[in-house]
């Protein structure tokens, strides 16, 4: 599936190239879902990923065929540990957000630098003027995005359960409305999808996937939410940060200067 390669070409991957990649199933069975003409993208401990005729899915091991379990080296013991891990990180990281107060306070002026608008504090590991590190999206809640070539990227970090998230979300709704032949915008979770969709306000007009691994979260070492990245159609950061701060004008003046 060529576009996962190369259509979000700011800097996002959907998946990270393990063992197994590239290994081609005709069929591909997990409970009761079917999957035809699958290309296996990765293999971990608990989960498959894998491109489809229908687009990009993803399947728990153990509920594949013992004969594909054994194929995938599946190890019942290893995946109860790992999902155990995982969980336990998710509710650690909520928790961090629901009890961290630093986004209540008033949050002083960004300023210019060489062209880039650079906030005074973001909570995350600093990535502009560099490539960003790829952003894992197990599954979309929403349509993916169709031929977002040389478009720029905004990536919004964010959680239904943070009232700062929710916040922000009119914000990067108007920008994504406002830019919408420039500018691809992601909304990126590590909730499960079933829980993403019970939030019924604010409206979100943008794309969503999820990441309920938090790898990208890792990735980028986000300690604070909402956090936002702005990728150039090259797949540099040419902003981070609260997304408060990423305001029309900025958007404007940023896809006018790196612009290809």
């Amino acid at each position: 599936m060529k576009w996962i390669e190369t259509g979000l070409c700011a800097g996002i991957l959907l998946s990270v190239w393990a063992a197994n990649a590239d290994e081609k199933l005709p069929v591909l069975k997990s409970g009761d879902n079917v999957y035809s003409n699958v290309t296996v993208t990765t293999v971990t401990a608990t989960d498959i990923y894998f491109t489809y005729s229908g687009g990009l899915g993803n399947a728990k091991l153990k509920n594949l065929d013992p004969e594909l379990q054994k194929h995938f080296h599946f190890d019942s013991a290893k995946a109860a540990e790992s999902e155990k891990s995982q969980a336990e990180a998710n509710a650690q990281f909520k928790q961090n957000i629901l009890t961290e107060k630093s986004p209540g306070r008033r949050l002083p002026a960004a300023t210019y630098d060489n062209g880039d608008l650079v906030v005074p504090e973001i909570f995350a590991h600093s990535f502009r003027g560099q490539r960003a590190p790829p952003v894992y999206i197990d599954e979309w809640v929403t349509a993916p995005p169709q031929n977002p070539q040389g478009k720029f990227v905004l990536v919004l970090f964010f959680n239904t359960a943070t009232e700062q998230c929710r916040n922000a979300i009119p914000h990067v709704d108007e920008l994504a409305g406002r830019f919408r032949d420039r500018l691809t915008v992601i909304g990126l979770s590590n909730e499960p999808k079933e829980e993403i969709l019970k939030m019924k306000s604010p409206q979100v007009n943008f794309f969503v996937g999820t990441d309920t691994q938090s790898r990208s979260l890792q990735a980028f070492e986000v300690a604070m939410i909402p956090h936002a990245i702005l990728l150039d159609p090259a797949g540099i950061v040419r902003f981070e940060g609260p997304p408060v701060y990423l305001q029309e004008k900025d958007v404007q003046h940023l896809i006018d200067t790196y612009a290809q």
